[in-house]
């Protein structure tokens, strides 16, 4: 996407957090390492799903996976930036890269929003119509539904994106935060701004409240099926799953909230810089320790990889 704008402004400078050089080496040190874990985890589930024979002809594991290798991105999109700004004096950042990362960064988290719908729908379609679930959520119609995340995903912001890209920039050029949000970035814009600012309002708010609607209404109905349920052992088991899921959502659907919803918000530079890396960078962590600390087909799956692994080497080593 071609960027064009009548700006005399070609970079940004991002502050970053606003602490003390020995704190930044702290932050330094924790990011880096919570990059490193999230990126092992989620690769681990992706291993799990494609090498394990039953997972990877689950629907809801296909969804696991591919909302796994998204939270690679996600993540990726963000956070070596920040580690970069805290080792470094040099906070410049390019008129472009700043705009790649704004696009990047937001649809990426758009289409976690589209995944945590998703997966809220796999699950009502798995509970509500046990016995119709098999055919409807086939592989086809599990595929199409990933394709439907990524594709809309990286279409919710294109129209923002474009608008405030072509604002006029003309000074001073310091972005108050941790990454190129569009909050601080219309703030440095000169007006007139158009419809640059409604266009990312409703953007946000359509996309957050439409999903989260969903959400909310796919889980209410599964938990109201389980209330009606007479098989205990199952109703316990779905219910331990389901919990594991709205842990996520409310997760990260409350980090997003308090950031971009909550009045005066944006406003708070350094609570929205903590509510913007505790969702950019923490929630990443979390997910996967949350889908899978109490999944048991994820534990056999890990052993049984493990099993071959340990198998592999003993082979090996005989030779």
């Amino acid at each position: 996407m071609e960027l064009t704008n009548r700006t005399n402004v070609r970079e940004f400078i991002l502050l970053g957090f606003g602490v003390e050089q020995h704190y930044q080496s702290l932050l330094l040190v924790f990011f880096t390492l919570l990059y490193v874990l999230t990126l092992i985890e989620n690769i681990t589930i992706i291993t799990l799903v494609l090498l394990d024979a039953k997972l990877s002809q689950l629907p809801m594991y296909i969804l696991l996976s591919n909302f796994s290798w998204m939270e690679i991105c996600y993540v990726s999109s963000s956070v070596p930036r920040m580690v970069f700004d805290l080792a470094s004096s040099n906070k410049i950042i390019s008129f472009h890269e700043c705009f790649i990362q704004f696009y990047f960064f937001f649809s990426l988290g758009t289409t976690e929003f589209y995944f945590l719908s998703a997966m809220a729908l796999d699950r009502y379609l798995a509970i509500c119509y046990p016995l119709r679930y098999p055919q409807i959520m086939s592989s086809t119609s599990c595929y199409g539904l990933v394709a439907f995340c990524w594709v809309f995903g990286f279409l919710g912001h294109v129209v923002p994106l474009t608008l405030i890209s072509r604002l006029s920039f003309c000074g001073p050029n310091i972005i108050d935060h941790i990454l190129c949000d569009p909050g601080p970035l219309l703030s440095l814009a000169c007006p007139p701004l158009g419809y640059a600012p409604l266009s990312s309002q409703i953007a946000m708010y359509v996309l957050f409240f439409g999903n989260v609607s969903f959400v909310m209404l796919s889980y209410s109905l599964v938990i109201f099926t389980l209330m009606k349920s007479s098989n205990q052992g199952s109703q316990k088991k779905a219910f331990s799953t389901i919990s594991m899921h709205m842990l996520v959502v409310t997760i990260f659907y409350g980090s997003v909230g308090g950031v971009y919803l909550i009045p005066g918000g944006e406003n708070q530079s350094e609570v929205t810089k903590v509510g913007t890396a505790f969702y950019a960078a923490v929630t990443p962590f979390l997910n996967p320790l949350i889908y899978c600390l109490r999944n048991d087909q994820v534990k056999e799956a890990l052993g049984r990889l493990l099993s071959r692994m340990m198998g592999l080497v003993l082979r090996n080593a005989t030779v």
